[in-house]
Protein backbone atom coordinates (compact mmCIF):
# COMPACT_ATOMS: atom_id res chain seq x y z
CA UNK A 1 0.00 0.00 0.00
CA UNK A 2 1.28 3.41 -0.84
CA UNK A 3 1.15 6.24 1.48
CA UNK A 4 2.36 9.78 1.59
CA UNK A 5 1.21 13.32 1.06
CA UNK A 6 -0.23 14.23 -2.19
CA UNK A 7 2.84 15.31 -4.59
CA UNK A 8 4.82 13.15 -2.75
CA UNK A 9 5.66 10.57 -5.44
CA UNK A 10 3.55 7.54 -4.53
CA UNK A 11 1.69 7.14 -8.06
CA UNK A 12 4.57 8.03 -10.13
CA UNK A 13 6.42 4.82 -8.22
CA UNK A 14 3.43 2.79 -7.99
CA UNK A 15 3.55 3.12 -11.83
CA UNK A 16 6.87 2.65 -12.30
CA UNK A 17 6.95 -0.41 -10.13
CA UNK A 18 3.60 -2.20 -11.59
CA UNK A 19 5.53 -1.75 -15.02
CA UNK A 20 8.56 -3.18 -14.06
CA UNK A 21 7.16 -6.48 -12.46
CA UNK A 22 3.78 -6.39 -13.97
CA UNK A 23 1.83 -5.98 -11.30
CA UNK A 24 -1.64 -4.81 -11.09
CA UNK A 25 -2.00 -0.97 -10.09
CA UNK A 26 -5.67 0.62 -7.96
CA UNK A 27 -5.38 3.73 -7.67
CA UNK A 28 -8.44 4.38 -5.62
CA UNK A 29 -8.08 8.03 -5.80
CA UNK A 30 -8.20 8.26 -9.48
CA UNK A 31 -11.27 5.67 -9.33
CA UNK A 32 -12.73 8.71 -6.50
CA UNK A 33 -11.71 11.53 -9.48
CA UNK A 34 -13.50 9.70 -12.16
CA UNK A 35 -16.76 8.98 -10.26
CA UNK A 36 -20.00 10.78 -9.94
CA UNK A 37 -20.71 9.00 -6.37
CA UNK A 38 -18.16 8.41 -3.71
CA UNK A 39 -19.58 5.27 -2.85
CA UNK A 40 -19.84 3.77 -6.06
CA UNK A 41 -16.25 4.36 -6.49
CA UNK A 42 -15.94 2.60 -3.23
CA UNK A 43 -17.73 -0.46 -4.41
CA UNK A 44 -15.61 -0.43 -7.48
CA UNK A 45 -12.32 -0.20 -5.66
CA UNK A 46 -13.49 -2.90 -3.51
CA UNK A 47 -14.71 -4.96 -7.00
CA UNK A 48 -11.00 -4.59 -8.26
CA UNK A 49 -9.45 -5.74 -5.53
CA UNK A 50 -11.64 -8.70 -4.48
CA UNK A 51 -10.73 -10.03 -8.13
CA UNK A 52 -7.17 -9.65 -7.92
CA UNK A 53 -7.15 -11.32 -4.45
CA UNK A 54 -8.97 -14.16 -6.18
CA UNK A 55 -5.68 -14.16 -8.51
CA UNK A 56 -3.55 -14.43 -5.53
CA UNK A 57 -1.81 -11.84 -7.58
CA UNK A 58 0.29 -9.18 -6.10
CA UNK A 59 -1.25 -6.00 -6.63
CA UNK A 60 0.00 -2.14 -5.46
CA UNK A 61 -2.46 0.41 -3.96
CA UNK A 62 -2.91 3.76 -3.50
CA UNK A 63 -5.60 5.13 -1.47
CA UNK A 64 -6.62 8.49 -1.29
CA UNK A 65 -7.37 8.29 1.95
CA UNK A 66 -4.44 9.02 4.83
CA UNK A 67 -5.23 8.23 8.19
CA UNK A 68 -3.37 5.34 10.09
CA UNK A 69 -7.36 3.82 10.70
CA UNK A 70 -7.66 3.31 6.70
CA UNK A 71 -3.74 1.05 6.41
CA UNK A 72 -5.30 -0.63 9.40
CA UNK A 73 -8.50 -1.74 7.24
CA UNK A 74 -6.77 -2.68 4.32
CA UNK A 75 -4.13 -4.56 5.99
CA UNK A 76 -6.89 -6.46 7.90
CA UNK A 77 -8.85 -7.10 4.56
CA UNK A 78 -5.32 -8.02 2.77
CA UNK A 79 -4.37 -10.63 5.41
CA UNK A 80 -7.92 -11.90 5.54
CA UNK A 81 -6.98 -12.28 1.82
CA UNK A 82 -3.74 -14.25 2.54
CA UNK A 83 -1.53 -11.35 1.59
CA UNK A 84 1.25 -9.81 4.15
CA UNK A 85 0.80 -6.36 3.38
CA UNK A 86 4.09 -3.88 2.83
CA UNK A 87 3.20 -0.38 3.20
CA UNK A 88 5.77 1.91 1.25
CA UNK A 89 6.04 5.53 2.89
CA UNK A 90 6.56 8.12 -0.08
CA UNK A 91 8.60 10.37 2.45
CA UNK A 92 8.67 14.13 0.68
CA UNK A 93 8.22 17.08 2.85
CA UNK A 94 5.30 19.04 2.38
CA UNK A 95 6.84 21.96 0.79
CA UNK A 96 8.28 19.96 -1.94
CA UNK A 97 4.69 18.40 -2.44
CA UNK A 98 2.40 21.32 -2.08
CA UNK A 99 5.26 22.92 -5.32
CA UNK A 100 4.34 19.61 -7.44
CA UNK A 101 0.32 19.80 -6.82
CA UNK A 102 0.68 23.34 -7.92
CA UNK A 103 2.66 22.55 -10.73
CA UNK A 104 0.38 19.90 -11.94
CA UNK A 105 -2.44 21.30 -10.62
CA UNK A 106 -4.22 18.32 -9.38
CA UNK A 107 -5.90 19.63 -5.82
CA UNK A 108 -6.60 23.42 -4.90
CA UNK A 109 -4.48 24.71 -1.57
CA UNK A 110 -8.09 23.87 0.04
CA UNK A 111 -7.86 20.48 -0.40
CA UNK A 112 -4.22 20.09 -0.13
CA UNK A 113 -4.38 21.69 3.28
CA UNK A 114 -7.02 18.91 4.72
CA UNK A 115 -4.96 16.15 2.70
CA UNK A 116 -2.02 17.27 5.06
CA UNK A 117 -3.63 18.16 8.22
CA UNK A 118 -5.73 13.82 7.58
CA UNK A 119 -2.29 12.06 6.96
CA UNK A 120 -0.87 10.32 9.68
CA UNK A 121 2.78 9.38 9.34
CA UNK A 122 3.34 5.50 9.65
CA UNK A 123 4.23 4.45 13.19
CA UNK A 124 6.64 1.35 13.89
CA UNK A 125 3.99 -1.12 14.15
CA UNK A 126 2.88 -0.74 10.86
CA UNK A 127 6.91 -1.47 9.91
CA UNK A 128 6.55 0.60 6.53
CA UNK A 129 9.18 0.47 3.76
CA UNK A 130 10.00 4.40 3.72
CA UNK A 131 11.64 6.16 0.33
CA UNK A 132 12.00 9.55 -0.45
CA UNK A 133 9.64 10.71 -2.71
CA UNK A 134 13.34 12.74 -3.99
CA UNK A 135 15.28 10.45 -5.09
CA UNK A 136 15.49 8.38 -8.15
CA UNK A 137 13.04 5.37 -9.59
CA UNK A 138 15.49 3.12 -8.85
CA UNK A 139 16.82 3.86 -5.69
CA UNK A 140 13.48 3.63 -4.30
CA UNK A 141 13.23 0.49 -6.04
CA UNK A 142 16.18 -1.12 -4.55
CA UNK A 143 15.00 -0.28 -1.26
CA UNK A 144 11.62 -1.89 -1.53
CA UNK A 145 13.17 -4.84 -2.83
CA UNK A 146 15.88 -5.09 -0.12
CA UNK A 147 12.26 -5.32 2.42
CA UNK A 148 10.58 -7.49 0.15
CA UNK A 149 13.73 -9.76 0.18
CA UNK A 150 14.47 -9.49 3.89
CA UNK A 151 10.38 -10.40 4.86
CA UNK A 152 11.06 -13.70 2.57
CA UNK A 153 13.91 -14.85 4.10
CA UNK A 154 13.04 -17.56 6.60
CA UNK A 155 13.59 -16.11 10.31
CA UNK A 156 15.59 -19.57 11.51
CA UNK A 157 18.63 -18.72 13.64
CA UNK A 158 21.70 -19.02 12.33
CA UNK A 159 23.86 -22.48 13.06
CA UNK A 160 27.30 -22.73 14.26
CA UNK A 161 28.70 -24.00 10.93
CA UNK A 162 26.58 -21.48 8.81
CA UNK A 163 28.60 -18.89 10.84
CA UNK A 164 31.97 -19.86 10.03
CA UNK A 165 31.16 -20.27 5.87
CA UNK A 166 33.02 -17.35 4.31
CA UNK A 167 30.80 -14.99 2.75
CA UNK A 168 29.28 -15.22 -0.59
CA UNK A 169 28.56 -13.26 -3.42
CA UNK A 170 24.73 -12.56 -4.24
CA UNK A 171 23.60 -11.70 -8.03
CA UNK A 172 21.23 -8.94 -7.81
CA UNK A 173 17.95 -7.78 -9.69
CA UNK A 174 19.47 -4.74 -12.13
CA UNK A 175 17.04 -2.03 -11.79
CA UNK A 176 17.27 0.38 -15.40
Amino acid sequence: MMVGLPGSGKTFFAQQFSEMFNAPFVDSQFISEHSLDSNASEEVCQRFLAEIARTKQTFIYEDGNLSRVRRAEFARWAKGHGYKPLIIWVQTDEATCRRRIQKGHSLDTINFDAAVKSFTEPNAIEKPVVISGKHTYKTQARTVLARLGDSNRPSRPMTSLARQRPEVRRRGISIQ
